[in-house]
């Protein structure tokens, strides 16, 4: 802790206010969100598709609109988004807990999706740009802050949602509407990018940057590391209910796979990336965090196919490995983060860098929607063909292709400059 607080010092008043920013971002977001499924189903008694297409909304407004909230940014400034951002999702969050009726429900689902559209761009670009060449180290601090609030966040809501689900939907749009107050006051604005772009087009800019290759590719080999990353809310989850049962072992189980994640970052961040940026170059640490991505799924192998526990000692003996599982994942992350959010800036050669973020997260949004699908089939051809470890070799070998994908780009010197940007009116 003593060394994140003096490294949060030692950046300007602006690096400090973004990481609160996204501290709160998540606390907010995360105080509501994991109950949201539980209020409809139960509270309101919708059907489940009905759950499943106003949760589905929402997910599709955020990453669907990514590229719309970073193109914004550099032509508006990235504190008018955040500002917007934050302000949208507060009116979300707050008729979340007044309306009940379907179209209202999918009115408020869809603003808090493009609220995170909005702000999200603009507020990476904005650390960016701030920090100078200082990036890694901001986002390193910036990730224990995200981290922090992903785990803060379902305890208070926990606390907030066992009083009433209003309670937790005022209580999260009044962090919005606070955090909303504090932009305005303190966040300093930065001109966009419209200057620099000699007044072409919105679609001229987008054609600009998907005819930066080398961006378009490092985007798609990273689409495997955010697939693999999310398996830590579905496959590892599900193996655990498996191994340990649907009731409270299952879910204390679970529960302590989000956490170990979300521990291991806010507590070993910014040593770790000091250490990786003190030996290697951004390329290898991202092939390095990619590599222990991959080899996150070889301790399931252990216990795949192995019958649900009976007794405490066997649930702690076979839970051991999907921990594990969790932990490299957290690791891999730990790792990649910092340098992954550096080589986008460097890649957009410090232009439209909200919007190269944009078409970033919308790609690999689409990708974890895909690779969820195509995990959860793997997950049912396991269960049909007797082969319990396929999952974990599939995954596993996922990782091992991302970063060869990377090590390839980095070979290719394509992660230490733009491609020459053609000349379009």
């Amino acid at each position: 802790m003593m060394q994140t607080a003096k490294q949060f010092r030692s950046f300007n008043g602006t690096v400090r206010l973004l990481v609160i920013n996204q501290f709160t971002i998540n606390l907010g977001f995360y105080m509501l969100i994991p109950y949201l499924a539980a209020h409809l189903s139960g509270g309101l008694g919708l059907a489940t598709w009905l759950v499943g297409l106003v949760l589905g909304v929402r997910n599709f407004a955020q990453q669907g609109m990514f590229l719309i909230g970073g193109t914004l940014a550099d032509r508006l400034g990235c504190k008018p988004l955040i500002i917007a951002g934050c302000s949208l999702r507060t009116a979300g969050f707050a008729l979340l807990g007044v309306v009940d009726s379907v179209p209202a429900l999918l009115l408020a689902s869809a603003a808090t999706g493009f609220a995170g559209a909005l702000f999200n761009p603009a507020v990476r670009a904005h650390l960016s740009h701030e920090a100078g060449d200082r990036r890694v180290e901001a986002f390193a601090l910036f990730n224990i802050f995200y981290q922090s609030g992903i785990l803060l966040g379902p305890l208070v809501g926990m606390a907030l949602t066992g009083i009433a689900f209003q309670a937790t939907c005022f209580t999260a749009a009044a962090v919005f509407a606070v955090l909303t107050a504090l932009q305005i006051r303190a966040l300093p604005q930065r001109k966009g990018d419209r200057e620099e772009t000699g007044g072409r087009s919105v679609l001229a800019d987008w054609r600009s940057v998907v005819a930066n290759r080398s961006f378009v590719a490092f985007s798609v080999v990273m689409i495997g590391s955010y697939v693999l990353s999310f398996q830590v809310y579905l496959a590892l989850p599900l193996e655990a209910r498996r191994l340990a049962g649907d009731g409270m072992a299952g879910t204390a189980v679970a529960a302590s796979l989000f956490a170990v994640s979300g521990l291991l970052a806010i507590a070993g961040q910014l040593r770790i990336t000091a250490w990786c940026e003190r030996r290697w170059d951004p390329g290898v640490c991202l092939v390095v965090g990619l590599l222990v991505m991959g080899a996150a799924f070889l301790p399931p192998l252990l216990t795949a196919g192995s019958p649900t526990a009976t007794t405490t000692g066997e649930i702690l003996l076979r839970a051991a490995p999907l921990v594990l599982s969790a932990a490299l994942i957290g690791l891999a992350q730990v790792i990649v983060f910092p340098f992954e959010m550096d080589t986008i800036v460097t890649l957009a050669g410090n232009r439209l860098i909200a919007t190269h973020y944009g078409l970033y997260n919308t790609v690999c949004g689409i990708g974890i929607m895909l690779g969820n699908l195509a995990t959860g089939s793997v997950l049912d051809l396991a269960r049909s063909t007797g082969l319990p470890a396929l999952p974990w070799v599939v995954m596993s070998t996922l990782g091992l292709l991302c970063a060869g994908g990377i090590a390839a780009l980095q070979r290719a010197r394509k992660l230490s400059a733009p491609d020459p940007q053609p000349a379009i009116g």
